[in-house]
Formats: C-alpha cells, structure tokens, sequence
C-alpha cells in the first residue's frame, strides 16, 4: 500500500478552479485504481503552515545547542513542532500530486511555504562533503498546472516558473520522477478552454492509471 499526499493550492473549488477540476478527475481515477492507497488532501489555503520566522530559527537553534524542546518559548514550541509535523508527513509519502494555478508565472504563496516548510536538512535532503544529497529516492510526484497562456513550450516558455521550480526542488530532494500535467491555453476563448480542461481530465485519467 502507498501514501499518496494530494497536495492543492486554489483558494476556489474545483467547480470554478480548471486545476483542481483535473486534479479531482486524477485523484477519482488513482483511488479506482488503486483502492488499498490512502491518499491524504492537503488543502493549503486551510493548513496550519507556519512561516519560518525569528521564533522557528531561534527555536532550532536552542534545539541544536543542547536547550530541551520544553524549555522554548510557547511560540517556538508551537511553531517548531508543526513544522516537524508537516515534514515527517511528507518525508512518510509516497507519491505526492501537486495541483495549483499559474499565479505571475509561478504557484500561490502558500505552496513556496510548503516547501519551506519541508526543505529540511536530515530530512528531505542532508550536506556531504561533496554538496547536497537527496533522501527521497523512492518516491515519485505530479504536477497539475493551470494557466490561461502556453508557457509549457514555445515564446513564453522561459517564463514558466511553477513546475520548473518544482521540478528542481524534487530533484534537489532526490525524487527520480517528477512529471508535469499542463492544463493551459484556457484565456483564449471559453470554449476553447472547456476543450483543454476536457483534453486535461482524459491525460489525467490516464496518468492516474500508472501513477
């Protein structure tokens, strides 16, 4: 049995939303598919993510000179344990299905503070003497991306920074698979778009069968 975390970062729903509408139609599909997985949603824009402020760095730093975890401040406490909860979950995954719009050619805010959130040392990753090492090395990931524009290929391509960021930071955790699901072109015309969310769900359908 794998875990398969589903994480979303659209503060709409999926009847509104071309990203968790696909993202919907993969997780239906995988589950189908895969009944004895359990698959956990994260829905970002209502997870308790905290920022990685002055409390999380003093907090780590008593916690690596020596200080005992009931001797930090209330703030740090809360703050540091989170954190500690979110990258065990996902260190603990299997698979993880990313899905969220193209915001000014990248991801909502709140999915930059999963990442941070998880981008720990020991955890995700570790330093050698030779650079940064990935520890996830048996795991493999999705990502669904809507956007109104083409940024995938062609003139606005360099532009792109959503799955090429994650994408790097997969591969910085050692993640050998890391795949994108372009939903995009939508802006043109409203027809148009329902065509490419309708092409989107059949390549997710299909994805979700081998995922």
């Amino acid at each position: 049995m794998s875990t398969v975390l589903y994480i979303t970062a659209h503060p709409h729903d999926h009847s509104t939303s071309f990203s968790l509408a696909v993202g919907e139609e993969f997780i239906n599909a995988y589950r189908e598919a895969n009944p004895s997985d359990e698959i956990v949603h994260l829905d970002l824009f209502n997870l308790d993510i905290p920022a990685i402020d002055a409390d999380v760095f003093s907090g780590w730093g008593k916690l690596q000179s020596g200080t005992a975890f009931d001797q930090l401040s209330a703030a740090e406490q809360a703050k540091v344990a989170r954190l500690g909860e979110l990258v065990d979950q996902f260190v603990a995954a299997d698979k993880y299905v990313f899905v969220s719009p193209m915001w000014n050619f990248s991801f909502p805010p709140v999915l930059k503070a999963y990442i941070d959130a998880v981008s720990v040392a020991g955890k995700t990753f570790k330093y050698t003497a030779e650079g940064p090492v990935g520890l996830l090395t048996d795991k493999k990931g999705l990502h669904i991306q809507a956007s109104g524009g083409v940024y995938s290929e062609g003139p606005a391509a360099a532009m792109e920074s959503g799955f090429s960021y994650l994408k790097k930071i997969s591969l910085f955790y050692g993640i050998p698979s890391f795949e994108p699901l372009f939903v995009e072109g939508m802006a043109v015309s409203q027809d148009q778009g329902a065509a490419i969310k309708a092409q989107a769900i059949v390549k997710a359908k299909e994805i979700a069968a081998s995922f």
